[in-house]
Formats: structure tokens, C-alpha cells, sequence
């Protein structure tokens, strides 16, 4: 709770509605094994690893859902380990996209956290690919509605790699007939440090305004 007090989540009911668990490690292969789940399917699914230690340990998780069911997890590092986790397999739809898909104006970010506080700011209309590639499955999502705007939110790296993906992507997608802007916020920033940094909704709008 700590960790997402830091990275500026703190509503409950956002926790609950985007489902953000912690996997602490050490007690999921036990668990699951009590339950008749052999080793070697746990190995192939992803949830431990080669010696049998839990994959995800001391990690935010945020289950990844399409059409109500779980096909993926992301797992958030809150110790020395590799940041970004999801298991060996596609990451499925966009994130949310069953609540985001029926508006027509869609915000687009990199990362879950960016999601989660532009969530709790009131921009429910936010969805996230989990990185700046988007699979064919999700750039066709973005398409399938001919009036729909989509607002591009990538991180203003320092090594301009978001801005690098977002010309392209925006390019692909005025292609397809969709409404492409590309928001700029202060360099340096991503939506989630954004809002940490002391950012307010109305000052996001008029990013997006600007856009």
C-alpha cells in the first residue's frame, strides 16, 4: 500500500475495480500444488520458475481480462527486480477494453499506473496496451469504430523512444480513417508521474486540448 501511495493510487475503489493485487512469492507453487496442479504445468504456464520459486514475488499484479476472463497478469516490481512482468504469453486485448471500447474518445498510455491514476482523475475512457507496440488484435480494436478519436499518451522519454512510437502509430491510425492526436505532456514525464508531480485533471485536459 505503501508502494501505490508513492506511485499516487490511492482510491479503494479504483484497487477494486481494476482488481491490483501483491504477490508476495513464496507461497503460490505450495498452494497450488495442494490443489493437484502438477509442477511441470505451473513451469509451462509461467507461474514459477525452473527452480520452483514463485514468478511473480513482491509485485503489484494487475489481471489482464477480455470478456471477463483473465488471460494474462502484470506484475509490477516493488523490489530489485526486472520492473515489468506478464506471463509467456499475448497480452490480450487492450486493457479494459470491455469498459473502454463504447466511447468515442479513447486515451491511449504505455504503462498500467499511467491507466490507473488517469482512472482516478475521472478519465475512464483510458485504456493501455502495456508498452508502445500494439498487437494487430489491438490496433484493429482502436479501428473498429469509424468515429472514434484516440488521444496518443506515451511517455516523453528522455530517449524519445514514446514519441518515436507514437508518430507511427498515429500514422497507422489515420490511415485506417481514426482521429489520431498526439499529447505532449513536460519532458521527462509519463501520465502516472504527471499526476504524482502534482498535475490535476483540468491541467491534463488541456493537454489533451492542446493536442
Amino acid at each position: 500500500m505503501r508502494y501505490l501511495e508513492e506511485r499516487g493510487v490511492r482510491d479503494a475503489t479504483l484497487l477494486a475495480d481494476l482488481g491490483i493485487g501483491y504477490a508476495p512469492g513464496g507461497n503460490l507453487r505450495a498452494h497450488l500444488t495442494a490443489l493437484g496442479y502438477s509442477f511441470d504445468l505451473l513451469l509451462q504456464l509461467g507461474l514459477i520458475n525452473s527452480q520452483g520459486r514463485d514468478a511473480f514475488s513482491r509485485r503489484v499484479i494487475f489481471p489482464c481480462r477480455q470478456h471477463g476472463h483473465i488471460v494474462n497478469l502484470y506484475g509490477r516490481s516493488i523490489g530489485a527486480a526486472f520492473p515489468h512482468r506478464l506471463l509467456p504469453r499475448s497480452k490480450g486485448d487492450l486493457f479494459a477494453w470491455d469498459s473502454v471500447r463504447c466511447y468515442s474518445t479513447v486515451i491511449l498510455v504505455e504503462g498500467l499506473f499511467d491507466l490507473a491514476v488517469l482512472w482516478q482523475a475521472g478519465f475512464r475512457h483510458t485504456t493501455c496496451a502495456i508498452g508502445t507496440h500494439l498487437t494487430p488484435a489491438q490496433l484493429a480494436q482502436l479501428c473498429d469504430s469509424p468515429h472514434r478519436s484516440v488521444y496518443i499518451v506515451f511517455d516523453q522519454d528522455e530517449n524519445h523512444a514514446g514519441q518515436q512510437a507514437s508518430r507511427p502509430l498515429a500514422q497507422r491510425l489515420q490511415s485506417a480513417g481514426i482521429k489520431a492526436h498526439m499529447v505532449q505532456l513536460p519532458p521527462g514525464h509519463d501520465p502516472n508521474s504527471y499526476f504524482v508531480a502534482g498535475g490535476t485533471a483540468a491541467d491534463f485536459a488541456a493537454y489533451l486540448h492542446q493536442a
